[in-house]
């Protein structure tokens, strides 16, 4: 009877551990986003850098540099796993207030990641696909001006 008792026991503590070592399992999925990326065009320097704070949380910091000095574009973003909800919560200075907009996970597919927002104006969806350990695809899209449009940005891991 003991020797039954301590069998139920471990298994119940080694469950309980599996439990807490996947509770942010979607998050670490995207591992491959953090460090530093980017794309050279001859328009400009567009650079997204990516940092884990911590186990349900990264942010990220995205810059679109013209003529090597002028700062076009710039967005914090912060990418968190509440309970089972991945969230992508990216704040643009100069738009929405300045306020940070949440675009959920609806799609995953192996090494691509596609959070929407329906009800944002531009863009509905955001969509981050790996292509290797030195390359992303991050795409945009939705419906603009009353027309489906979509933006794709090659990046490279430096």
């Amino acid at each position: 009877m003991k020797t039954l008792i301590t069998i139920v026991t471990v298994l119940l503590f080694v469950s309980c551990q599996n439990k807490s070592a996947n509770k942010f399992e979607k998050l670490e999925k995207m591992n491959w986003l953090v460090g530093q990326w980017e794309n050279k065009t001859p328009e400009g320097l567009l650079t997204e850098t990516w940092t884990k704070e911590n186990d349900s949380t990264f942010s990220g910091q995205t810059y679109f540099i013209k003529n090597e000095k002028d700062t076009v574009h710039s967005e914090s973003i912060v990418l968190t796993q509440s309970k089972d909800e991945l969230i992508y919560r990216p704040t643009v200075k100069g738009q929405n207030n300045d306020e940070p907009v949440d675009f959920k996970l609806t799609t995953e597919v192996e090494y691509s990641f596609t959070f929407e927002n329906p009800k944002h104006d531009y863009p509905q969806k955001i969509t981050y696909k790996k292509v290797n350990d030195k390359a992303l695809v991050a795409t945009i899209s939705g419906n603009q001006q009353g027309k489906q449009s979509s933006e794709s940005y090659p990046m490279s891991k430096k």
